[in-house]
């Protein structure tokens, strides 16, 4: 399928799925007109990327471990590998670290306004 269609069934847009494949994160096969041609193991690799994205994850690191997440019948399955986890718990501690800033924040602003 070329990208119109291949963006309509991910549901992403089509300049979406060339910054994929600008990442190295897709890489479609091309016709001899030159055109993009997606297959459905293509359609599951966005379905991959969404899911990191989703979770936080960099196509920095998203390129490194695209490989290690697969999903299925029975929802997501991770070849969970020490590098790997070390990305994801940074990940999580970006997030805990914005989180008490979000705290603070709603606290000083509760402060200022009853008080």
């Amino acid at each position: 399928m070329q990208i119109g269609e291949f963006a309509q069934r991910t549901g992403v847009s089509a300049r979406a799925v060339r910054h994929y494949e600008d990442q190295g994160l897709l890489q479609p096969r091309r016709d001899g007109n030159g055109y993009r041609q997606f297959d459905d193991d293509d359609l599951a690799t966005v379905e991959r990327i969404r899911l990191m994205i989703s979770a936080g994850v960099s196509t920095a690191t998203m390129r490194q471990y695209l490989d290690c997440v697969g999903i299925g019948d029975h929802g997501v399955a991770i070849e969970m590998c020490p590098a790997l986890r070390s990305e994801l718990d940074a990940v999580r501690h970006r997030l805990d670290r914005q989180s008490t800033r979000i705290d603070a924040t709603r606290a000083a602003l509760c402060a200022l306004t009853e008080g």
